[in-house]
């Protein structure tokens, strides 16, 4: 078999596989209490204004704001106090000018009150009257009644990541239930005779299954579900009847290891007996991750995955993650959080391919070092003990010590 004769870019790869997925989530109702890291399936709308009153952002009293204009510490202005507005209720009586009432922060203002001077810029000078040391405008400190929310206000889009923020504001609106996509199901299987689960006693040759767990975490970090099928050995058949398998069971399948050009790698083999369209792109340039493969078969995406650990999870965030995303609905297209560093040390490359070199970085006096590991694929905990990946794109034979880069936190 040839070896990876058309390579294409992990843009270009990432691209055709997305182009060629139609998949559109099941939705269902949830409680919002249980809904962080859900995506949402249909606008939300705001059944009311929030705040739905007017209410003070301070300590202090309420006033009408014409009777503050001019005041200051050398002359002040004098003001009768009237009552305390209760939490939680409201104040009946009217408020005249040169009158103010006391209220809380998160008070209901009184009717006819425009502006609340804080505790700070007054002085009681008896009982019930008190000393107004600052002017303030009209609105000064105040929470306007729909000043975050107006009745009817889409506030949140479909597709969007519910975050504490986002659960709090759906609460305060009253919506304890919320309609989101069901979680995308994933399955991943892993491949080869020398695999043995965790738990088992290695013999000679034997290695503990990595990929399965390390990527069933980036599946479950990108808020899907991950569906952990096991080990199948270098058997075409056996393959291949898991693989169907796993397409009955999920929305995407992922299969580590089987994905280079040996004899005994099926999994290309497999998606294209599992097709239409099959394979649609054997081999990325780039690396670690060059023999990936990406292919749909019965309508779902097959993803084939280098079996070293470091190579199939550094493919698994830079690729997997973003179709996970996308087949889950989620509409933010964020770049990853990013952290500018200075480079510890020079960084060989082949132009023409991408490479993505994991790094430690080191906090120093004069600012971040980033400090390359060089790895060897598999090898699990040189990835561990990096804080995040910097790209060498591929028009570039390098990176140089001293120079300024962006390391991408993972």
């Amino acid at each position: 078999m040839p070896e990876f004769l058309n390579l294409l870019l992990p843009s270009q790869a990432l691209n055709k596989l997305s182009e060629a997925i139609s998949f559109k989530p099941s939705e269902e109702i949830v409680s919002t209490k249980d809904a962080l890291g859900r995506v949402i399936s249909h606008p939300v709308i705001a059944p009311h204004p929030l705040p739905t009153f007017s209410r003070s952002a301070v300590d202090g009293y309420a006033v009408k704001a014409r009777d503050t204009f001019g005041a200051s510490e050398s002359a002040p202005a004098y003001l009768r106090i009237i009552g305390e507005v209760p939490m939680g209720g409201s104040y009946q009586d009217e408020v005249n000018p040169g009158e103010c009432v006391l209220i809380h922060t998160g008070g209901m203002l009184p009717v006819g009150i425009d502006a609340v001077v804080m505790l700070e810029y007054t002085q009681i000078i008896k009982e019930s009257d008190v000393e107004i040391l600052r002017a303030v405008a009209v609105g000064e400190n105040v929470i306007m009644a729909g000043e975050d929310v107006e009745a009817g206000q889409v506030v949140l889009q479909s597709g969007t990541v519910l975050r504490p923020a986002e659960l709090g504001g759906l609460m305060a609106l009253g919506l304890t239930s919320v309609s989101v996509y069901q979680k995308l199901k994933v399955a991943i299987i892993s491949t080869g005779d020398e695999i043995v689960p965790p738990e088992k006693i290695l013999q000679p040759g034997q290695v503990r299954d990595i990929n399965s767990y390390s990527l069933a975490g980036l599946v479950q970090n990108a808020g899907a579900e991950a569906l952990v099928l096991g080990i199948i050995p270098d058997k075409e058949e056996a393959l291949y009847q898991k693989v169907q398998e796993a397409l009955a069971l999920s929305d995407l399948v992922l299969i580590t290891a089987g994905s280079s050009a040996s004899m005994r790698d099926l999994t290309a083999k497999v998606i294209t007996q599992l097709g239409p369209p099959g394979v649609l792109v054997h081999g990325i340039n780039i690396r670690p991750g060059k023999p990936t493969i990406f292919g749909i078969c019965r309508g779902k995406p097959v993803i084939g995955l280098p079996g070293n650990p470091i190579s199939a999870l550094v493919i698994g965030w830079l690729l997997v993650d973003p179709i996970i995303r996308k087949m889950s609905g989620i509409i933010q297209r964020l770049s990853k959080p990013v952290i500018y560093a200075r480079l510890s040390a020079n960084i060989p490359s082949q132009a023409g391919r991408e490479d993505w070199i994991p790094v430690e970085l080191v906090e120093q006096d004069d600012g971040i070092l980033a400090k390359p590991i060089f790895f060897k694929s598999n090898l699990i905990f040189n990835l561990a003990r990096a804080d995040g990946l910097l790209c060498i794109p591929a028009d570039q034979t390098g990176l140089l010590a001293g120079q300024n880069v962006e390391v991408y936190l993972y």
